[in-house]
């Protein structure tokens, strides 16, 4: 692997790659800052600029583009809860709420620490694992991945705040949107009401755009929290006490993206969502979760930049993209006369090479560009909010518009903000609609598959260790939490009960049978005097 390494860190630190490299990563940062655009909009309008260049340049520059908009979505999600890419809405959870109390650029600060060590980390892991992850991959079919969804619609219940009905029925309501288009089954339409605009679904983007965005600008209207947020520039800085916390969510996450990487179709959205909803359980923190808990910052950005890196995997290696940008970028790679599959590391292997050392490069590069303004990009929330509302609105709306050039994805940022002001107002989370808005077309083309394959039935869950493996990961994270509460409730009262017991005449009424909270208010009245 070190050998393999040193060759491509001498491609890559060739001055014509390096300075792609730059112009890439920064690019990327301003395309993730504009809602509505994302890493794939961004590299696939980009890449017709790269067809005279040398195939290995070209892909550094477009990979630079990739995890740069990655935290380019995250300032916006930050600053103003608009996410600029679908992998940062995770994020907006708690980066928007720091940012409300004066620490947005300890969250911005974060979001950078946290990308940059789980992109190295996942980088060595990439580059001594990726044959052997290539062919677990190979054993991930229909059925597997209709277990990996199962599983992360079971993070659901980490999300739905103090309500669990809640957030059940929201998950319902985003796979229920989900739902509208064509049915993967019988390609017929469904939900569609006579409307062609429907006919490909409710676009993702434009939902996400309108919750967050809209949704949180008209909520601050109503509320009438119309004042600038004014931190003095120490507070915008990290402290040592939150490095101290961000350690374990940042390997924690680092791992949640990497595995989830590594399969194909699974991107980075689901890994943030995932390793979100693990740090929730197992933080000791948990109910400042939602308020402005810094895990809940470190988590899902280490996740969907190890994610991102590890997508890398099964498009070089399988020729099977990781998820959407990988996807564009296998196309780049065709273009380019260049074959992705098993053979490509060895038949190729200055191109292999040269495009992960430059992983290492450009999220050094990152780094440098973006801890230092972490402070300076949180000084907009200086600006007073008559100015700064009107920008956001435009730019979603104006972002929205350039996905498609159509009117209707206005509309959906319009109605869907109308709706994320409403749940606000109401108190409903919106984390759960979104994450089944997401996974509901995975699942339905998983479940689809699954059961075509079994003849009808699902006869190859029951038959792969991986996929019954998952089911009951799943099945621990939606029940366990209410079977452990109950054992403690049982428990509880036993353990803190007093060596004597009271004589049975002495309290008329219940017995065995009395609540916990009858024994102790009659233990109180028998001690008066």
């Amino acid at each position: 692997m070190i050998e393999n390494l040193m060759m491509g860190l001498g491609t890559a630190l060739t001055p014509g790659n390096l300075l792609w490299c730059f112009v890439g990563v920064l690019a990327g940062t301003v395309i993730g800052l504009l809602p509505g655009l994302g890493s794939s909009t961004g590299v696939a309008v980009l890449i017709p600029l790269t067809l005279g260049f040398e195939p290995v340049t070209a892909l550094i520059m477009l990979a630079g583009i990739y995890y740069g908009s990655q935290y380019g979505g995250t300032i916006t999600s930050v600053l103003i809860s608009t996410p600029g890419e679908a992998s940062s809405v995770a994020t907006t959870f708690d980066g928007y709420q720091m940012a409300r109390r004066g620490r947005a650029g300890a969250a911005l600060s974060i979001a950078a620490i946290g990308s940059f060590a789980a992109a190295i980390a996942s980088l060595l892991l990439l580059s001594a694992l990726a044959p052997v992850f290539a062919r677990m991959a190979l054993n991930f079919g229909p059925a597997e991945n209709l277990a990996v969804m199962v599983l992360g619609l079971a993070t659901i219940i980490g999300f739905s705040g103090g309500s669990r009905l809640s957030g059940v029925a929201m998950a319902g309501l985003g796979l229920l949107l989900a739902m509208v288009g064509i049915d993967s089954a019988t390609a017929e339409s469904r939900f569609t009401f006579g409307s062609t605009n429907l006919l490909g679904g409710i676009p993702f983007v434009e939902v996400m755009i309108g919750l967050f965005a809209v949704g949180e600008v008209l909520y601050q209207l109503r509320v009438g929290e119309a004042t600038p947020i004014r931190a003095r520039f120490r507070d915008l800085v990290i402290t040592r006490e939150e490095l101290r916390r961000s350690g374990g969510p940042i390997v924690r996450g680092s791992l949640i993206g990497f595995v989830l990487g590594c399969l194909p179709g699974a991107g980075s959205t689901l890994a943030s969502f995932m390793a979100y909803g693990v740090e929730k359980r197992v933080s000791r923190r948990r109910s400042e979760f939602g308020s402005g808990a810094i895990e809940g910052v470190a988590a899902p950005e280490s996740a969907n930049n190890a994610a991102a890196n590890a997508n890398f995997i099964p498009t070089l290696a399988l020729g099977i993209p990781g998820g959407a940008t990988t996807a564009i970028l296998l196309g780049a790679l065709l273009v380019y006369g260049v074959q992705p599959g098993p053979l490509m590391f060895e038949e190729q292997p200055e191109l292999v090479w040269g495009l992960l050392a430059s992983f290492f490069i450009g999220n050094v590069m990152l780094l440098v560009l973006n801890l230092p303004l972490a402070p300076l990009f949180a000084q907009l929330l200086r600006i007073p909010y008559a100015y700064l509302y009107p920008v956001i609105i435009c730019t979603s709306f104006v972002g929205a518009y350039s996905i498609d050039n159509s009117l209707y994805s206005v509309w959906i940022v319009f109605v869907f903000g109308v709706v994320g002001y409403l749940m606000k107002l109401l108190g409903l989370p919106v984390a759960p609609l979104v994450l089944g808005l997401v996974l509901g077309p995975l699942l339905e083309k998983a479940l689809v598959q699954t059961s075509a394959l079994g003849d009808g039935g699902f006869v190859l869950v029951a038959q792969s260790p991986i996929a019954l493996a998952t089911l009951c990961l799943a099945a621990a994270l939606a029940f366990g939490p209410a079977l452990l509460a109950g054992v403690r409730r049982r428990i509880g009262p036993a353990a803190g009960a007093p060596r004597p017991a009271a004589p049975a005449s002495a309290t008329p009424g219940p017995t065995t049978e009395t609540t916990t909270e009858t024994t102790t208010e009659t233990t109180t009245e028998r001690e008066d005097p």
